[in-house]
């Protein structure tokens, strides 16, 4: 049984004996009874997740946010403004008009760390030891990046194994080398658009 002796009796007590614990309701708040079974449900939660005899998985943080997706577009101002977008040969931007090709799935990987996918071409933005970006069609170390929130609400992404290298657009919207920028310049600042 996964449930220690000691939590039974209790849990047994709240399901039989509904009115044993119960407070008053202030007005305009949820009915007693719904809300007294929103807060038992909380609580045996909780205590159902510090049990010390149940081990939970170590590695919760590898959890964070799994199978959410954020689609976006990058934008990027520097010259004219640029959406970025993954082709098979390089990262570049489009026109500055948005088009479906610019469409971006940024998924987290672990906390603070994301993956940006290409959802035309399939292919995930990576970057090399060199801070050359690239599009690869398999999901690996060089694709993982940091998200920053940068004081002007911008986001910058650092590469997760090559620290200090950023994406970058140059004000032509070409993709500029990662290890020659740092995420003071405008150039690293990106703002995920709808």
């Amino acid at each position: 049984m996964s449930l220690p002796a000691a939590l039974l009796p209790a849990l047994l007590l709240g399901l039989l004996w509904p009115g044993a614990i119960r407070c008053r309701s202030p007005p305009n708040r949820l009915p007693s009874g719904l809300r007294q079974r929103r807060w038992d449900a909380t609580l045996f939660a909780r205590s159902v997740a510090r049990l010390p005899s149940e081990r939970r998985d170590t590695a919760r943080d590898g959890d964070y946010l799994l199978g959410i997706k954020r689609l976006r577009r990058l934008y990027c101002n520097v010259g004219i403004g640029f959406h970025i977008q993954v082709l098979p040969d390089a990262l570049s931007p489009p026109d500055s008009c948005v088009s479906s090709v610019g469409l971006l799935e940024i998924s987290p990987v672990e906390r603070g760390v994301v993956s940006i996918f290409g959802v035309r071409s399939g292919l995930f933005v990576a970057m090399n030891s060199k801070g050359k970006l690239y599009g690869s069609t398999h999901f690996n170390d060089e694709c993982k990046f940091k998200e920053i929130l940068l004081p002007n609400n911008y986001n910058a992404y650092e590469s997760r194994i090559y620290p200090g290298m950023y994406i970058a657009l140059s004000k032509n919207g070409r993709t500029k080398k990662g290890n020659k920028v740092s995420p003071t310049m405008t150039v690293t600042h990106f703002l995920p658009r709808i």
